[in-house]
């Protein structure tokens, strides 16, 4: 029968898998803090931002629009799990109870998996609108709840999966380095889960870019094409670099740490840069906001009225619904359908 080892502290499984906890605060720990609470404050801000625009803009009130804010929701959760990380870490990190330390733990495993799932659930809802050349979605309101909902349950049962059970409490040699109470096996499985969702959005992003510069190739040729289509074909193809480029620099070395921690390669000094790729993972909550909000014009234009309405609180703000001009409502390609109508 297994000795499981409930009523020891977050210390004795540190020491178990050498991994050095602190009892004062260093200069590298205090460095560290208060770069991850600024950034963190940063991305409360921005995501609360787009969050707000999109609930007083009805022009945002369709599919894209909802996972976006469903993306800005879990970069915001992302944002909070961080800076609870930041109030306890460095020498706290010797005074919580396992209980604390696994609601640590599991508050960035949910935030983290619900913000890659929501960017899965974005580039599959661009490519359908792309390959079908509609300005939005024909997904029903419901659907798209049903869909967040998905995403949430999912996030919150990778999150809580190891609090109820898929730790190394009874099994102290399965402990990993980086998250001295977790089972190697299930870093395996989120680094690997994460990566395939990755691969995913790779090929996804690949085949609407491949798609776009073949569409563009073929309009330049062509003079009867309206204007407005190449530029919204440019602005695509740029902001698909964009989303590649920001998920490849802010997540892969994050994902191949947590991997190399899981599969128990000695050799590697994964402590070392722990802190560094988690937090350039939550860099990503960052950018998510910039890349998939403050390209869109309508945003950026919700995003002004409500800075002026906070500035300036005596003048009275009343959002409006900005009508789409013909040119825009009417950008029709040959089939006679909507073209993308956002830089998203």
């Amino acid at each position: 029968m297994k000795h499981c080892f409930y009523n020891e502290t977050v210390g004795f499984f540190y020491n178990n898998s050498r991994k050095e906890l602190t009892t004062y605060w260093r200069t590298k720990d205090v460095l560290v803090v208060a770069l991850g609470l600024t950034v963190s404050v940063i991305v409360l801000l921005t995501n609360l931002l787009v969050i707000t625009a999109i609930i007083i803009n009805r022009r945002f009130h369709y599919p894209i629009y909802y996972l976006l804010g469903n993306l800005a929701a879990a970069d915001l959760f992302a944002g909070i799990a961080y800076m609870f990380l930041m109030f306890h870490t460095g020498p706290r990190t010797a005074e919580l109870s396992l209980k604390t330390w696994f609601i640590r733990q599991s508050l960035l495993d949910t935030s983290l998996t619900a913000s890659v799932v929501n960017l899965l659930a974005i580039a599959v809802e661009r490519h359908q609108t792309v390959f079908t050349m509609q300005l939005h979605s024909k997904m029903s309101n419901q659907r798209v709840m049903i869909l967040i909902f998905c995403i949430w349950v999912t996030a919150l049962l990778l999150g809580l999966i190891p609090s109820y059970g898929w730790h190394c409490l009874c099994a102290l040699e399965k402990c990993s380095s980086m998250a001295p109470l977790y089972s190697r096996s299930y870093l395996t499985f989120w680094a690997i889960s994460n990566l395939v969702i990755f691969l995913i959005m790779v090929v996804v992003y690949t085949h609407i870019f491949i798609y776009v510069k073949r569409k563009m190739t073929r309009m330049s040729k062509h003079t009867s094409f309206h204007p407005r289509y190449k530029e919204t074909m440019i602005s695509l193809v740029k902001t698909v670099t964009i989303i590649l480029s920001a998920f490849v620099i802010c997540w892969t070395p994050g994902q191949v740490v947590l991997l190399l921690d899981g599969l128990g390669c000695k050799s590697c000094n994964v402590l070392a840069v722990e802190k560094y790729v988690l937090l350039l993972a939550e860099i990503n909550s960052l950018i998510n906001a910039i890349v998939y909000s403050y390209r869109d014009n309508e945003m950026r234009s919700t995003f002004r009225r409500i800075l002026c309405f906070l500035c300036y609180r005596n003048s009275k703000y009343t959002p409006t619904v900005v009508k789409l001009n013909t040119a825009d409502r009417r950008t029709l390609s040959q089939n006679g359908h909507f073209t993308v109508d956002s830089s998203i």
